[in-house]
This record gives C-alpha cells, structure tokens and sequence, in this order.
C-alpha cells in the first residue's frame, strides 16, 4: 500500500508510525509532516489545508488510502475531493464533519436522537444569549460554535464570567467566523473521557477508553488548550460503563448520522462525563484525539494500515483491535507561552537520549528542522509516551523521558494520570 497521512502533529506522527509497522505498507508520504515524521515518511510541501493540492497530489501518486489527521481539511471538505476522484480516505466527509465543525449541530443531533448530553441552546443574538444564563445554574459553559483548535470553550464561574465570554465571541469575535454562534451548556459534574472509535458507516469498533487533561497547568487550572497529556486506559471506566457508552453514544451515533443521510466513515470522538445520571455527550470530533491518539497508539498490536483501510471498504466488521495489556501514558511538552503564541526557532536537545528510555516513544508536533538542528515551531512542541506494566511505571517512564529534553522555555504538566493511580480498567 502506498499512503499519505495528511497533517503535522503529534496525533500524525504517531498515526504514521503506526502505518509505518504494518508489512502492508510499501510506501508512506507526508502532508506537510514534520522532523520526526520525516524519519518514517517522505514529507512533501503542501499544507493539511491545501484540498485541491493534496486531492492533486494523491491521485498523481496513485495512493491506496490518505489518512486525514487535523479537523479544518475534513471540515473543507477534502474526504469529498479525494472520493470524487475514486481515492480511498479515511476520514468523514463534510458533511459527516460538521459534527465537530458546528457544537450546535451536535447538540441538536444529539436530541433529536435520544443520545445522552447537557442542556443547552445556541445563540447569535447576545441579548438572548445573556438571558438563557437566568436558566442555568453556575458555573456556566460557553462554546465557541466552530472550529476553535480545542480552545474555544470557557467554564465560567459566574454569570459575569459568562457575560464575558459571551461578549468575547459575539462581539469580539475572540474567535472569528468560529465564534459568530455561541453554545451555551448547563455545567456537568463528574470525570471527563474520550471515546473514539472507527467505523466504516455500518460497523463501529471502539477503542480502548482515555482521559485528556485540556487544561494547561497542574491541578486543572489555567486556560483550556488543545490538550497537555492523556492516559489510556481509564480506571473510572468499568466493563458496564464502557458497554453503554459503545451502545447509547459510539453506535447510536453512526446510526442517527445515517438516518439523517450521512454515511460517516472514518473515527468518531465522543468526549464524555461520566455522571451520576450516566455517560453524557461534551463533544464531537471527526478525527483522532490529540494527545489521546499519542497514548492509544502505543497500546495497539493490531495492523494499522489494515484496520484503517477496512474503515473505508466497508469489511471493518471483519476484524477487531488487539490491544497491548499495559498502560500507556501521554505528557505533552509545550512551550513557555502555549496556549498563547510565543517564540520559536529554539533549538531542542534530548531527543535521542528521551527515546533510549524503555518503552518510551517521543512524537513530533510543532517541531522544524534548521540547520541540521530540531527547532520548535509551535505551541505543543513534543508529545511523549510510555508503557508501563501498570499506571505508575508508564508514569515514571514518560517523565523520566522529558527530563531528558530541553529547549529554552519548556513546560509540561506534572500531574497527568496522577488521578487514575491505584485503579484498574480493562
């Protein structure tokens, strides 16, 4: 198989080492790819967001399957560029990817289809938008409708916060055409997971259950990010919870796409909270989860060219995933600023040394090469893995691989996983 994997990422470098294992795979490409997916594929010079360039690209190179990491291409629509020139992709079309493009969508698939989530409405007037808040309890939850790079939700504590946050996106447009409609939720109380699993439009296989720490320092505070660590699996989660989240959630999802007139193939993310009423809907993606992929990867012994190639013939239902027993826990390594921009060009040393540790995996994300030297070149600089023999040992292992890397800056969580300690999960 000869095949592309669009992005630039943690989440890609991690997909494309994956694909890189697989006997099945003659050739692997890049779009744009970064330093360390560059050691496993050839990268080329097109962005993820060029359509027509990468549409262009795969069909002059006769790829057997592109794989779509990012949202914003699936969202413009490059699953429908790449099918209407009869090239597999996995990964949904637009209008599958409007599930992720617009919470408002989401929301209202969700009820009109019984699947378990917050109450909520969404507005574009703010007059509106403010008085929905007399409804609802504090603390209040305001999402920027688009695509907002994981950022684009505030928890606010008050309705003065809520007001804020509210003005932020109607009038101050904080997030651009993202936020010109804003989602207004009631707060939910629990613990927070990631569901993805892969479906080829009929057939839905979950994966194994994760936990993404989104905030950007110790102890849940700060701002939301796109994500500083993640573990997999989740003690929280027990063999009942998980059967009902795969059935009422993942699998009624597919179906209610369907009976709406979308075929949706590719993953489906579900971020959920686990209540004391049960599982409930945060939010959709239409792609792997970033850093969640990085600690799900590491776990899988199945063929991943096969399983994702499968997503797009329809024969997903022929197989099943194997999953390597142990833990695997994700630190995402960032740079002094992030979420917020910050300088880059810094030179990144360790990286060799980070890999030596066992069982460790070290997965480029805003990363560049200069002069022979790996430079940052982005928010979320490095994304770092380990397994364990239990959570503990994964734990000790990824951070003992961090502390090996530096670059000028540099700011991690301490504290991912630390929850989940003394649990088990299957």
């Amino acid at each position: 198989m000869r095949i592309l994997v669009v992005g630039a990422g943690g989440r890609e470098h991690a997909l494309t080492w994956a694909l890189s294992r697989s006997p099945n795979v003659d050739q692997l490409y890049a779009a744009p790819g970064n330093p360390g997916i560059g050691e496993l594929a050839r990268c080329v010079p097109i962005s993820a967001g060029d359509v027509t360039g990468i549409a262009d690209f795969a069909e002059r190179e006769a790829m057997d399957l592109t794989v779509v990491g990012p949202e914003a291409p699936l969202v413009a629509g490059l699953a429908n560029a790449l099918e209407e020139r009869g090239l597999p992709v996995f990964g949904p079309t637009r209008d599958g990817a409007i599930i992720e493009g617009s919470k408002a969508y989401a929301r209202k698939v969700c009820e009109r289809h019984g699947i378990p989530g917050p109450r909520g409405r969404d507005f574009t007037d703010v007059a509106k938008a403010k008085a929905f808040l007399d409804e609802l309890d504090p603390p209040y939850v305001v999402k920027a409708d688009g695509l907002a790079a994981g950022k684009g939700v505030v928890i606010a504590d008050d309705r003065a916060g809520a007001e804020a946050a509210i003005d932020a996106c109607l009038v101050g447009r904080a997030f651009g055409d993202a936020g010109t409609r804003v989602v207004i939720e009631e707060h939910l109380e629990g613990e927070e997971i990631s569901a993805i699993a892969l479906t080829d439009g009929e057939n839905v296989v979950a994966l194994a259950p994760s936990q993404d720490h989104k905030r950007a320092l110790e102890g849940d505070e700060g701002p939301n990010t796109g994500g500083m660590g993640a573990y997999s699996p989740v003690p929280a989660v027990d063999d009942d919870t998980w059967a009902t989240i795969e059935t009422d959630v993942l699998q009624a999802t597919v179906v209610a796409l369907r009976e709406e007139g979308t075929v949706y193939r590719g993953v489906l993310y579900a971020g959920l909270m686990l209540t004391a009423d049960g599982p409930k809907v945060l939010e959709f993606n239409c792609r792997f989860g970033d850093p969640e992929t990085q600690a799900l990867i590491p776990r899988i012994r199945s063929d991943m060219a096969d399983l994702l190639a499968s997503c797009t013939d329809g024969t997903l239902g022929q197989g099943h995933v194997e999953w390597d027993p142990r833990p695997c826990v994700n630190v995402v390594v960032a740079s002094q600023e992030y979420p917020a921009s910050g300088p880059t060009g810094l030179e990144i040393t360790g990286l060799e040394a980070a890999g030596e540790v066992p069982d460790a995996y070290v997965y480029h994300a805003g990363t560049a090469r200069k002069d022979g030297r790996v430079t940052t070149a982005g928010g979320r600089v490095l994304s770092v893995s380990a397994l364990g023999s239990d959570l503990g040992e994964a734990r000790a292992r990824a951070y003992e691989a961090v502390e090996k890397i530096h670059f000028e800056g540099m700011r991690y969580r301490r504290d991912i996983g630390e929850r989940a300690m003394g649990g088990t999960s299957g």
